[in-house]
């Protein structure tokens, strides 16, 4: 069946994640110096970090909703201390601003400009980056993320929100995404087809099934999608 719907994962497939993670955790860090220093004074940037991955750890069943998690840990680590929680929300805001300072690649600026005149275009996120904030919504017609769908891929329920939304088939559906299990697995257990962007060219890790297509960078999709029009 002929490609309606291309839906994509955002971080580290449209743009780098990892060091704006880094870059955001150091800000937030900055900030609780300034305005939370006796609790600061606990921890310095990379104990920060490790305290914030050990309590997200303890709370698999939250992993979807990535926004409540760091909320909830926010609200556990001054209370850990004794101090009130008034700062949370600003907190949160401080490391959020700085997530969404994202740069979309430019191969995906590229591919993204073409497509809207001939695909619905949709994206599906584990992650709470938010396209519009960042600026990049009008290439969007709908984006399903973790938190709104109430479960993160792989999980079936995610893509199936996604599908409603595309107003497609399955088959009619192709899935971009960097992560071998959450997107790759994940899409094709209900029927989508999948491209698999590897940037470093590393072998298939995930046994079958395997994606249909893999490539190193977005850019090369325009180029498949001519080949299997």
């Amino acid at each position: 069946m002929t490609i309606r719907c291309i839906t994509f994962d955002l971080d580290d497939t449209l743009w780098d994640c990892e060091s704006v993670i880094v870059a955001a955790e150091a800000r937030f860090h900055d900030w609780l110096v300034r305005c939370c220093p006796a609790l600061a004074e606990h921890y310095d940037l990379d104990a920060l970090v490790r305290h914030r991955v050990a309590y997200f750890q303890r709370f698999p069943e939250l992993q979807y909703d990535l926004t409540r998690l760091r909320r909830q840990w926010l609200t556990a680590l001054s209370t850990e201390y004794g101090h009130p929680t008034d700062w949370v929300d600003e907190g949160f805001r401080v490391f959020w601003l700085a997530r969404n300072e994202v740069e979309l690649y430019q191969e995906a600026v590229g591919l993204l400009e073409g497509l809207r005149t001939h695909y619905r275009v949709g994206a599906i996120t584990n992650g709470n980056a938010d396209v519009h904030h960042i600026g990049v919504g009008h290439y969007f017609d709908f984006v399903i993320t973790a938190a709104e769908a109430g479960s993160a891929k792989p999980s079936p329920g995610i893509f199936r929100q996604a599908l409603q939304a595309a107003g497609v088939p399955a088959s009619a559906c192709l899935h971009v995404g960097d992560n071998p299990y959450a997107d790759v697995q994940g899409a094709r257990a209900q029927g989508m087809r999948t491209v698999w962007v590897n940037p470093t060219g590393a072998p298939w890790p995930a046994g079958d099934p395997r994606p249909d297509a893999a490539v190193r960078h977005v850019g090369e999709i325009a180029g498949l999608l001519t080949h299997w029009a």
